[in-house]
């Protein structure tokens, strides 16, 4: 098959799976995550 092929398919699995971690939520605790590291790093957590 051609690489379009592939590149196509690959776009609409990544497309699905950001979907469906953003109905279940996971962007926020993503978010939250990465505040606190930040604010571990920077010395305030």
């Amino acid at each position: 098959m051609s690489k379009k092929y592939w590149r196509a398919l690959l776009f609409v699995v990544a497309t699905i799976f950001i979907g469906v971690g953003i109905y279940r939520g996971e962007m926020g605790m993503v978010l939250e995550k990465a505040i606190r590291i930040c604010l571990e790093c920077i010395g305030l957590g």
